[in-house]
């Protein structure tokens, strides 16, 4: 497989005819190599347009929808962000190659361990990645500049709004299956959101997401 066809392929074909017209993240998108964080058993199939396993029943998003999550982000150098669920840690590398740290959580110790491994040999040394159950929340390094979350949650928990600085942005597939919404979240001012639907979408929920209240007749 010619590497660099396949890579300008998925550039041009999937994530430029998804809305992701940013030049700059273009360019991302050529410079971190998603095929060096992918598990060597899928390696192949690094630049198609689909979702690949990570084990534990997890799975690396698409192509198009990493791209997607950056451009609306508008990540800047000096950016601090949270990430909810670390993964593959591509999409970690790439917040980290935009912003200035990036704190990324795990509910599961292997992905940590390969992930925090892939991203040294790399050279990202601002990312600090660690083991928990984040899914309703991770104040402790808060307030963020950014934060996304790289599973669904049906109900979105409030302390991620309240988490973000005065124009930090939030992204987030919120509802259950098969419609969801993929939302960015901006905090105008302290107190004061402004939520924008980008586009549909059905995402595997995050472990342990918060559930609605539903009623039992």
């Amino acid at each position: 497989m010619n590497i660099e066809q396949a890579r300008f392929n998925m550039i041009e074909q999937q994530i430029r005819t998804w809305d992701v017209l940013d030049q700059d993240v273009l360019n991302l998108l050529s410079k971190v190599k998603r095929e060096e964080f992918v598990p060597q058993t899928y390696r192949t199939l690094a630049f198609v347009d689909m979702e690949i396993p990570l084990g534990h029943g997890e799975a690396m998003m698409q192509p198009k929808m990493e791209a997607r999550i950056i451009q609306e982000l508008a990540i800047q150098k000096t950016d601090k962000i949270l990430e909810i669920g670390t993964g593959s840690g591509y999409l970690t590398a790439l917040l980290a190659h935009q912003g200035h740290h990036v704190h990324s959580v795990d509910i599961a110790p292997e992905f940590k361990i390969q992930s925090e491994a892939k991203l040294k040999a790399h050279g990202f040394n601002n990312v600090s990645l660690e083991v928990g159950d984040a899914a309703a929340g991770w104040s402790r390094h808060g307030p963020y500049d950014v934060i996304v979350l790289t599973g669904s949650t049906p109900v979105l928990p409030e302390v991620f709004k309240h988490d973000l600085k005065p124009g930090g942005r939030l992204f987030a597939i919120v509802g259950d299956a098969p419609t969801m919404h993929a939302k960015l979240i901006t905090c105008v001012v302290a107190g004061a959101y402004n939520s924008v639907t980008l586009f549909e979408t059905s995402v595997k929920p995050l472990i342990n997401a918060v559930q609605p209240e539903r009623f039992v007749f």
